[in-house]
């Protein structure tokens, strides 16, 4: 389950070839467990960005908190003005809600993306 989430995370960030040839956006899973919300569970990943790289707008079956580690991203939730966010803060992201993130600092940046998700569901989401 988490290679298909990975390959289908590195096609809609930006394909797979690109992913591994320049590794513009590495993303390592953390943990994923059940929660005591039937049907749901916790999930975590590190997303690395390099300089300039935008995450394309995609969605997920569930909420999204994001914690910047290192850099600065721009995040676009759509219906709302978009939001520079430095290492040590947060931003939450509603369920289902299309969003995209861009690295606009000169050295990489990471987050930490805590999700929690109804289970069973493909975590990335492309936007149409």
């Amino acid at each position: 389950m988490k290679m298909i989430q990975a390959i289908v995370l590195a096609s809609v960030l930006g394909g797979a070839a690109a992913v591994q040839a320049e590794q513009p956006i590495e993303r390592t899973d953390l943990i994923s467990n059940d929660i005591d919300v039937p049907g749901h569970e916790a999930v975590q990943v590190r997303v690395d960005l390099a300089p300039g790289v935008l995450a394309p707008r995609h969605s997920h079956p569930g909420e999204e908190i994001a914690f910047v580690i290192e850099g600065t991203l721009e995040y676009q939730l759509d219906g709302r003005r978009p939001v520079t966010l430095n290492a040590g803060q947060s931003l939450f992201i509603p369920s289902g809600v299309v969003h995209s993130a861009r690295n606009v600092g000169s050295g990489k940046a990471s987050e930490l993306a805590t999700y929690i998700v109804r289970k069973g569901e493909t975590l990335v989401v492309p936007a149409k």
